[in-house]
């Protein structure tokens, strides 16, 4: 079992693992390395065309990228995050503040990472440590498995365009009274 420190040195220099996030099992990658973006996409076998969602430890985060937000979505990100809702600013960029508490830790240690769910293109996503190494074996430079079964729903999908938000994706979050 690694410890924290050791999984963000992985990451930091170009590792890829596989670990628990808020919603699933992740495939996790540093997001501004593009190595390390292309072998989960290898690993993943997921052509480029289908953008990843970045993991962010912040608000803040999102200048990394470039986004900058009107006061009218920022005031919903404050509503919504940390939380399981994943957000669109384009179509090739979409975020989400977790709410877990070792994954904001590890997110501030390694900067922003990619996390799709553990499984090749059209396979159920990992709900298991298990079910992650059947999937990727000795590809994956480290496993952490927080000991349950993680067979929730991926994070509810939005866009988000001067306070106006548009659900792509129906997932774990149910948006009220926003």
């Amino acid at each position: 079992m690694k410890n924290e420190k050791e999984i963000a040195h992985i990451l930091k220099t170009g590792g890829v693992g596989v670990i628990p996030t808020d919603t699933l099992y992740g495939l996790v990658a540093q997001a501004l390395d593009k190595k390390a973006v292309t072998r989960v996409r290898r690993l993943k076998s997921r052509g480029p065309s289908k953008p990843f969602i970045i993991l962010i430890s912040s608000i803040r985060d999102l200048e990394k990228f470039k986004i900058k937000l009107d006061p009218e979505s920022k005031k919903i990100l404050t509503k919504i995050w940390p939380g399981p809702v994943s957000v669109a600013f384009n179509k090739k960029l979409s975020f989400r503040l977790p709410k877990n508490k070792f994954l904001n830790e590890l997110i501030k240690k390694t900067g922003p990472l990619i996390a799709p769910s553990a499984n090749p293109e059209g396979s159920p996503p990992a709900s298991t440590i298990s079910d992650a190494r059947n999937y990727f074996g000795t590809k994956i430079d480290f496993y952490l498995s927080n000991g349950k079964k993680l067979a929730g729903q991926p994070s509810t999908l939005i866009s988000l365009k001067k306070g106006q938000i548009e659900i792509l994706r129906y997932g774990k979050y149910k948006l009220r009274g926003i």
